[in-house]
């Protein structure tokens, strides 16, 4: 009887062990302390001529047309521009 609850107690601490290491190994990581460390950029922001949203000047699709260059957000906001100004 006794070295049945033994063993029985063997058991559950062994299956709380394991549990505790596959919850450990299979769990998401965590973000460290430390900043994530990104590109720097010069901080100039430019207006996306279709949808009027501002961006970073090294984020924007730059087009050259008639000597000025436009920035834009997406392909979509440039070719949209495109089209409008068509001549």
């Amino acid at each position: 009887m006794i070295l049945g609850f033994f063993r029985l107690l063997f058991f559950l601490v062994a299956a709380y062990i394991i549990t505790l290491f596959l919850r450990r190994l299979l769990s998401p990581r965590r973000p460290s302390g430390r900043a994530a460390v990104h590109p720097r950029t010069s901080g100039t922001m430019v207006k996306d001529e279709t949808c009027n949203t501002y961006l970073s000047r090294e984020e924007a699709i730059v087009e050259n047309a008639a000597g000025k260059e436009y920035y834009f957000c997406s392909q979509e906001c440039r070719r949209k521009f495109l089209e409008k100004n068509k001549t």
